[in-house]
């Protein structure tokens, strides 16, 4: 299963790009789930070490469900709108709510694939530094991060929305880095299967 991430709390183009992404996995017989952080109470971490103590995070709120699919994935696609030229706060938070996960079961995330997706207002609106965000956090994790290689895509998808839904289905070159991205992040999954 592939679980895909939408970081933004709007319902807007990082959105409409991951369940695109989804939908691509899905017509090629992957199962996906789509976790979006809209409408989600999700705290930042206190860093209080209750997790290291009790194998558990002290906060129960709507990263309980994200944890149940982030132990059954096989990758995970973080998608994140660009803000102040790195991840969104929303994904910051998950990203460090992760903790709980690695002092549960070190090896939790170990293995799996990691792909990003960055969106923002502007053609160089802080997507790469977006996505080495995405992919520190998978590397800390034992995830193995997939760009799409050289030539394009380096560090992953990066699209422009020029803040609109409308804005980011015109960005035909973003839309090139996702697809190179997606084919390579297939081409993993693939030889992960028996």
């Amino acid at each position: 299963m592939i679980v895909g991430i939408c970081g933004s709390p709007r319902k807007q183009a990082t959105h409409y790009v991951l369940e695109r992404t989804l939908e691509t996995l899905e017509d090629e017989g992957f199962e996906t789930e789509f976790f979006t952080v809209r409408g989600k109470n999700i705290s930042p971490c206190r860093h209080c070490d209750y997790c290291l103590r009790n194998r558990e995070c002290v906060l129960k709120d709507d990263m309980y469900p994200l944890y149940d699919l982030l132990r059954g994935a096989q990758g995970i696609i973080i998608a994140t709108p660009v803000y102040n030229g790195g991840v969104s706060a929303q994904v910051k938070a998950i990203m460090d709510r992760c903790r709980a996960l690695g002092a549960e079961d070190y090896d939790s995330l170990r293995g799996k694939l990691g792909m990003g997706i960055a969106v923002g207002g502007d053609r160089c609106g802080g997507q790469e530094p977006a996505l080495m965000q995405i992919h520190t956090f998978y590397i800390l994790n034992g995830v193995i991060p997939v760009s799409g290689g050289s030539f394009g895509a380096n560090l992953g998808a990066c699209l422009w929305s020029r803040d609109t839904i409308e804005g980011v289905k015109e960005d035909s070159y973003g839309f090139k880095t996702l697809d190179k991205t997606l084919k390579m992040f297939k081409r993993f999954l693939n030889s992960q299967t028996p």
